[in-house]
């Protein structure tokens, strides 16, 4: 393999974990920069979908208390634990928030890729979401929930309904959750919280089906190109979770909605 294509490849997997959890849409991202760069193929596709795994990794080691809060305690039963824990988010919470977009991609994976994986969809999508963000940003209701512990399940509901708009590439998970939470009266850091774990049952749901279905693509020369995006991957990802935790209160969605305006705009008028 040639430096050049691991240079792409490095860029592929830093834009992947810089914007997993940030609301702009890493899989738009990736998209736009695949294009411009000219790293294309199964072989490239194939890798977008396993460099998420180091992202899905820095997740779990962030909120690894959180998981760890769903395992029984002495005298506790498995099924207690999971879904009527003393500590939030519980089993149940998370469930309802997966199993809408775990449906929607199964029922409308095949169309997803084959219509709405251009940079034209992409871009159309970072306008759309951004229009929303900046909206629910400036228009929040009352907020009735701090923490992510405190969440109530219809709360759960209402983001696993509004994290559908993912399926739609360049809406962003992490930024259709946070919208939907925001709408159901949570704060800012609550419902990104909430978005980042569940963000792991998801991410690994789907990077698996997909995975199954590119792996005839690979071949044992691949191994270090897809270590080393997972290994970046996973390290920018980290430190993009804990920066953009730390910003959030401070700026809100407002900026990255206007970013996401910015790039899609500039893609619809520019892009071939």
């Amino acid at each position: 393999m040639s430096i050049e294509l691991y240079l792409k490849a490095f860029a592929i997997a830093l834009i992947e974990g810089l914007t997993e959890f940030i609301p702009v849409s890493s899989t738009g991202h990736m998209i736009l920069l695949g294009d411009l760069i000219e790293f294309q193929g199964e072989v490239a596709h194939s890798y977008e979908i396993f460099i998420q795994l180091g992202a899905i990794l820095a997740a779990l080691w962030v909120y690894k208390e959180q998981y760890l809060n769903l395992l029984p305690k002495k005298g506790e039963s498995l099924l207690h634990s999971l879904f009527f824990g003393s500590k939030g988010p519980t089993g149940l919470h998370i469930a309802l928030g997966i199993v809408p977009i775990l449906i929607g991609g199964f029922l409308f994976h095949k169309t997803i890729k084959s219509e709405l994986f251009s940079s034209h969809t992409v871009a159309l999508g970072l306008v759309v979401g951004g229009v929303l963000m900046i909206l629910f940003d400036l228009l929040a209701p009352k907020v009735t929930t701090e923490k992510v512990e405190e969440m109530t399940q219809v709360q759960a509901g209402i983001i696993g309904l509004g994290q559908c708009l993912a399926l739609w590439p360049g809406m962003s998970r992490s930024g259709s959750c946070m919208i939907a939470g925001i709408f159901g009266g949570m704060k800012h850091k609550a419902a990104a919280d909430f978005s980042f774990i569940i963000a792991i049952p998801v991410m690994t749901a789907a990077v698996g089906y997909d995975l199954l279905k590119s792996w005839k693509f690979l071949s044992l020369g691949d191994i270090p190109l897809f270590l080393l995006g997972f290994v970046t991957a996973f390290f920018v990802a980290l430190l993009s979770i804990r920066w953009f935790l730390r910003v959030l209160g401070r700026l809100g969605l407002l900026p990255f909605g206007v970013y996401r305006l910015l790039v899609g705009g500039a893609t619809l008028v520019f892009a071939p």
